[in-house]
């Protein structure tokens, strides 16, 4: 029998010879034989690195070609206390994070929802093209163009009356400030009993110059925040409206493939009741819109078309928008009589009475379903959250939320 091999000495640096690599050049990515690295932090010098150079031992017998950088040891456990501990303290800093950075972004991600309610809201006009041969573009683009041509349309007719109107109003004021002293005249009555006048000669007197200017600029400040918003609401809408297949099925990516088809079909069909929802409000506010500029005009109510626009823009609130719209023409009606304002109010009720039993049944109501109690609550709710915005998309968030109740929540909860 051979006799062994005789040990392998050490020399200074670490470095064991009669070994391949004992000049220290390994063959595992630059790993010497005595378990270091020489490209890094030379020269390796045993009298100070103390326990370092016992654990450099080890890692030169660990390392193989196979696993240079040796096995994975031991996991930790995370059962510990220390790592339970700094895993809650970690969860509670990242939601803390989480919930500054939705602050922060709150009115950028208002804008997102928006555009996105607004794509949805169109999305059945551009299906209906794509069904009849148009290209997914194509069908985008005449959406676009054709809402470009209606609004711009009525704006380019509008615009002028309502300077027009507008000039008028300003002319009448003082006429109309005149009247309010008049005790025999409606205005006077009115001032009379509320004390109209008195209260706005103290607002006026107690402003100083530096308020109103203040004033001024905050409005103008707001009217051009206003016009960001809307044109950032315009380009988001038209990407989301280009793109919404790939968003949709993105958005469907994220659930769970056992559970993805049953979340396509009541996905599609929340889209769905959003998209009639918006076409069926925005046809009710053009009708609302409509009937009060005849009656204005058949009355000659004036500032017509601005009351009628107001209506119009209002009526998209649900429940209250066109209660507010139709008593501010109300009062406007006052100027020319008092049974021109009675009548313009009875108007206002018949027309509330059409429309929440005849035309949203019709127009919406199929596809939404949503009791009166659950909308009144919901409209309620949303204001108080989102303002306008809020109020605007709280039905078919309201509609949304039935139908997880129905097809989810609801079975879950009796089979448990």
């Amino acid at each position: 029998m051979d006799p062994s091999p005789p040990a392998p000495s050490t020399d200074v640096n670490g470095h064991r010879n009669g070994e391949e690599g004992g000049s220290g050049h390994g063959s595992h990515d630059d790993v010497g034989a005595a378990g270091h690295n020489d490209g890094f932090a030379q020269p390796h010098d045993v009298t100070t690195e103390g326990l370092v150079a016992a654990a450099e031992e080890t890692a030169a017998r660990i390392s193989t070609e196979a696993e240079p950088m040796g096995q994975p040891g031991r996991p930790w456990d995370r059962r510990a206390p220390f790592w339970v501990g700094m895993a809650g303290a970690a969860g509670v800093a990242v939601t803390i994070g989480l919930v500054a950075v939705l602050i922060t972004v709150s009115s950028v991600l208002v804008l997102i929802g928006l555009a996105l309610f607004i794509a949805v809201g169109l999305e059945p006009a551009v299906s209906w093209l794509v069904r009849h041969r148009f290209t997914r573009w194509a069908a985008v683009t005449a959406v676009v163009v054709v809402g470009f041509v209606l609004v711009g349309g009525f704006l380019a007719l509008a615009i002028p009356v309502l300077i027009t109107q507008g000039t008028q109003l300003a002319t009448q004021l003082p006429g109309y400030l005149q009247g309010a002293q008049d005790h025999n005249s409606v205005l006077g009555q009115l001032n009379d009993r509320f004390h109209l006048q008195q209260d706005l000669d103290q607002a006026l007197n107690g402003a100083s110059v530096s308020t109103l200017a203040g004033g001024v600029l905050g409005v103008g400040i707001v009217v051009f925040s206003a016009i960001g918003s809307a044109l950032v609401v315009l380009v988001l809408t038209i990407y989301l409206l280009a793109d919404l297949p790939r968003v949709r099925a993105g958005l469907y990516r994220l659930a769970p493939d056992s559970r993805r088809p049953r979340v396509i079909l009541i996905g599609d069909e929340i889209f769905a009741k959003v998209g009639a929802y918006v076409l069926g409000n925005l046809a009710i506010s053009v009708i609302a819109g409509t009937a009060t500029l005849i009656w204005l005009l058949a009355f000659g109510v004036p500032y017509a078309l601005l009351l009628a626009l107001f209506v119009a823009l209002l009526d998209l609130i649900p429940v209250v928008g066109s209660a507010i719209g139709g008593t501010a023409a109300s009062l406007v009606a006052l100027t020319v009589s008092p049974l021109a304002a009675l009548l313009t109010a009875g108007f206002f009720v018949l027309y509330r009475v059409l429309e929440d039993y005849l035309l949203v049944p019709r127009i919406i109501g199929r596809v939404v379903k949503v009791p009166d109690l659950l909308t009144v609550v919901a409209v309620l709710l949303g204001a108080a959250l989102l303002g306008v915005i809020g109020a605007l998309v709280a039905i078919p968030l309201a509609a949304a939320l039935m139908l997880v109740l129905r097809e989810v929540i609801t079975p879950s909860l009796d089979r448990a």
